[in-house]
């Protein structure tokens, strides 16, 4: 039996992404999704939010740090990975998300009016004429 680590996630930038790059030339993306989950408690509902460290790296990362602005609405698609170091004689852990695809939601930075920053998506291959018939 095959094991499966995949996961999805739709949430919002809580900063502005950091790129950074590798000793070897690699673009690293980083950057801490919020994902809201109502609960109900009592009669009322309450948000749960659940923070999420990811990583996005490469081309994909590069090409995508200037609209992962803080407040930003993306649907991610990763895996899990545990990272584990040594600190002050303890041993330490944390669970990062490496993004394998993101899709950036239209709309500004922490609203979808479409207002604020330059909200044009990355460009696409779609070539589209005038005469479209809608």
């Amino acid at each position: 039996m095959n094991d499966t680590n995949h996961v999805v996630l739709i949430g919002r930038l809580v900063r502005d992404a950091e790129l950074k790059y590798t000793a070897a030339g690699k673009a690293l993306s980083k950057f801490t999704l919020a994902v809201n989950e109502q609960r109900k408690v009592g009669d009322k509902w309450e948000n749960d939010a659940g923070f999420f460290e990811v990583n996005l790296w490469g081309q994909l990362g590069e090409s995508l740090d200037k609209y992962l602005k803080k407040g930003k609405q993306v649907a991610i698609t990763g895996k899990l990975k545990q990272e584990r170091w040594q600190q002050d004689g303890y041993s330490r852990s944390k669970v990062i998300v490496t993004a394998v695809t993101i899709q950036l939601f239209a709309g500004a930075s922490g609203n979808d009016a479409g207002a604020g920053e330059n909200n044009n998506p990355p460009p696409s291959d779609d070539n589209y004429t005038d005469d479209i018939p809608f």
